[in-house]
């Protein structure tokens, strides 16, 4: 696999180098407003962080076309085990920008009930969006079991799991791929080679040629991508879900990209990626690239392009409006939602904890009666 070539259809300049893939116009547009939108929303979410309305988000700027050329290639049927750098997957196949800033805000209109961290989405409609979890690697997997599952069970359902340059130094990567190759499960590996493992460059993480050459240990072929190119990551995953659909087994693709911004809001870029290296990726910029290609298929003008960027502010304003206004999540839900049956235990101490919240005036269960 040294020295193998790097997937790619669209230069810079939007012009197709490569085989095209069969994409309808009505596809294509969905995914640039979605992009569009991630975009936005990304950039609102780290004003949010920095202003204290939100504790915490992880930057997307400069891997849309990874996330969204991936998700436009499966299913809503399929699953995703997502890292926490996925936002376009979910917003792609119809997770509204709503649910999405509720999870932001940890709110009582979470699906978590603000238990998990801020990004850290789940969803079970309308798409299968698989917990996102902080520690590195854990739910490669995660992913790998239920895609044995689906397969015992006959079923074509495709898995992507997506992971980071850094989680293929964790424990779940390697186990991962030992039972995915063993098992021919129909599992997409999508390593987001990004260029950093936080402050770690990747030419310090690993010895080999790259990271999709690892697969090859482990029965699993690899590929390595444009990250950056739309097309080329649709065409990738669409390959790699064919060959799982078919019983062919699990592929690993590398996207090589650049993330634009911090590894977390919590980090400062500033100290360790040279200015240089952002200048180049800059004129890299996969929404650029791929709103030029649109505009050469006459699929998109000046007005089209502006009414996306309206559309996104719009729905991302209204999400953050409605998700600021939400409740906090009811104490309550401490108990309710672990048991279906709570045991008498456990409803003692409720009683108990609202009887002291009352006493010091902070009793706050829906309509301040312990409801179990």
């Amino acid at each position: 696999m040294a020295g193998q070539a790097v997937l790619s259809v669209l230069r810079e300049d939007g012009v197709v180098q490569g085989q095209e893939p069969e994409i309808a116009p009505d596809t294509l547009l969905h995914a640039y407003r979605t992009m569009v939108l991630t975009r936005h929303l990304d950039e609102r979410a780290m004003r949010l962080q920095r202003a204290g309305r939100i504790g915490f988000t992880v930057p997307n700027k400069g891997v849309e076309a990874v996330q969204i050329g991936s998700a436009a290639a499966l299913r809503s049927s399929d699953w995703i085990f997502p890292s926490y750098r996925d936002f376009g997957m979910a917003l792609y196949h119809g997770v509204p920008v709503e649910q999405m800033l509720h999870g932001m805000f940890c709110n009582g209109l979470d699906n978590s009930r603000g238990r998990q961290m801020p990004v850290h989405y789940s969803f079970a409609d309308p798409i299968r969006f698989v917990s996102i979890s902080s520690p590195i690697g854990t739910h490669i997997p995660q992913a790998v079991g239920a895609a044995r599952a689906a397969q015992q069970r006959g079923e074509d359902t495709a898995f992507l799991t997506s992971f980071g340059d850094g989680g293929t130094s964790s424990l779940g990567f390697h186990s991962g791929l030992v039972f995915a190759g063993v098992w021919k499960s129909p599992v997409i590996f999508l390593c987001q080679n990004n260029g950093w493992a936080i402050s770690c460059p990747a030419d310090k993480q690993t010895g080999s040629d790259g990271f999709a050459v690892k697969g090859e240990g482990y029965g699993v072929p690899g590929v390595q991508v444009d990250g950056n190119d739309f097309l080329a990551m649709y065409s990738a995953v669409r390959t790699a879900v064919a060959r799982a659909r078919s019983g062919g087994g699990p592929t690993l693709i590398e996207a090589i990209t650049m993330r634009m911004g911090g590894h977390s809001s919590s980090d400062d870029p500033t100290k360790y990626v040279p200015a240089a290296m952002l200048e180049s990726w800059a004129k890299k910029d996969p929404i650029v690239r791929f709103e030029k290609y649109l505009r050469r298929r006459g699929l998109l003008d000046d007005a089209q392009a502006q009414a996306a960027l309206a559309a996104a502010e719009a729905q991302v304003a209204a999400a953050v409006e409605a998700a600021e206004k939400a409740p906090l999540p009811a104490t309550e839900t401490i108990f309710s939602d672990v048991y279906a049956e709570v045991p008498p235990s456990l409803r003692k101490q409720g009683r108990d904890y609202f009887e002291m919240m009352s006493r010091h005036g902070e009793a706050a269960a829906g309509d301040g009666a312990f409801p179990l």
